[in-house]
């Protein structure tokens, strides 16, 4: 196999997308840098699979257990036969890579210099066996994870927004690139392909830092800002969404468990077509770990596990619990960033309490305020 590019036409890939795909040698170390909507996760799926047309074992990785689910059904529908990709989070492949005594820090992470002391030690070893990684939403990992992974894999191709960076474990595309080598070439991937409009547009108000990315061409309607009075009528509203659009993918994205646990035993109740799903980080197997992406229904999800999702529909569903919160802060500013580009058609901010929020103070123009 040579390291030309490979000549794969996807047709599910816009023009520009097929041409950054076409762009990225098989060799070397990559960074591609998009705005929300650009289609990131798509492409690392997509390289993934030209990766593992070299024969060589290909994981495409992330950091959060629910968008690998996502991953894992973007590749099994691309997978050429006989060149198999694996979707795995970063913890997975770490222990699988370095063994279940991978020396680790004081907060339960990896010791990410240990581990890049044993990934040089370990230079030239079985080499057949040295993996092409793929990261999809890599703003989350460390520049140490990168430093290691550098030494560990034949090859690094991330896909990352520093806009969107949510972990404590973050890094800036410069420290991406600076750790993975001085030869580590960088792309841009422009266009928003998920995002109303409107959507978009609010969503601006929120960025913090990098390129202002081009506003959407296709139009839908404002976002909402809506007061509950309790969870009663926030599971209300969010039955009488699925009622009235019963093929859209729901999702709510929460900020606090007991809301989450609250509203699925009211969705539950309600008599839904169809079931409500809720992911749990802390399940480690059966309804709460394992989700169905695909099909229509609600799905409740915490808001640090969103990242790289999208839904047709997105309820926010208790922005009172950043109250407390500067409204610049840019940990506040991105997570909304986040959560308001995971929608494609609609958007309802909700909050609870006697006072309005302050980061959605000042949004008249941009949403409705019921």
């Amino acid at each position: 196999m040579t390291t030309a590019n490979t000549p794969v036409l996807h047709p599910d890939l816009t023009p520009a997308q097929r041409d950054c795909l076409d762009a990225l040698p098989l060799t070397g170390n990559h960074v591609v840098s998009g705005p929300p909507g650009s289609g990131k996760s798509l492409l690392a799926a997509h390289r993934a699979v030209h990766l593992a047309l070299t024969g060589r074992p290909t994981l495409l990785l992330s950091r959060s257990n629910l968008l690998r689910q996502l991953l894992n059904g973007m590749v099994q529908g691309l997978t050429v036969p006989g060149t198999p990709v694996e979707a795995a989070t970063v913890h997975g492949w770490v222990l699988r890579h370095f063994g279940y005594g991978a020396p680790r820090v004081q907060d339960g992470w990896f010791d990410w210099a240990a581990l890049t002391q044993q990934a040089a030690a370990a230079l030239g070893e079985n080499k057949a066996a040295t993996p092409h990684l793929v990261v999809d939403e890599g703003q989350d990992l460390s520049a140490g994870f990168y430093r290691m992974a550098r030494l560990a894999a034949a090859s690094v191709t991330v896909f990352a927004d520093e806009c969107q960076r949510l972990t404590e474990t973050n890094s800036t595309l410069t420290e991406i690139t600076d750790a993975l080598g001085r030869s580590t070439r960088r792309v841009e991937i422009a266009g928003n392909h998920r995002n109303s409009r409107e959507i978009a547009s609010l969503a601006e108000h929120f960025r913090t830092g990098g390129t202002r990315p081009e506003i959407p061409f296709r139009s839908g309607t404002l976002p909402v800002v809506r007061h509950y009075s309790g969870t009663k009528d926030l599971a209300d509203d969010i039955v009488g969404l699925a009622a009235r659009h019963p093929r859209d993918r729901i999702g709510v994205i929460v900020n606090s468990l007991r809301t989450a646990a609250d509203l699925m035993r009211r969705l539950e109740r309600a008599g839904l077509a169809h079931e409500p799903q809720l992911y749990s980080s802390a399940a480690s197997s059966g309804r709460y770990r394992d989700l169905d992406l695909a099909r229509p229904g609600v799905v409740l999800v915490h808001r640090a596990s969103a990242k790289g999702l999208d839904f047709d529909t997105v309820v926010i569903a208790d922005a009172e619990t950043d109250s407390a919160t500067d409204p610049t802060a840019a940990t506040l500013c991105m997570a909304y960033y986040v959560m308001i580009t995971r929608a494609r058609e609609r958007l309802v901010l909700g909050w609870q309490g006697s006072r309005l929020p302050r980061h959605l103070e000042g949004l008249h123009g941009w949403v409705h305020v019921r």
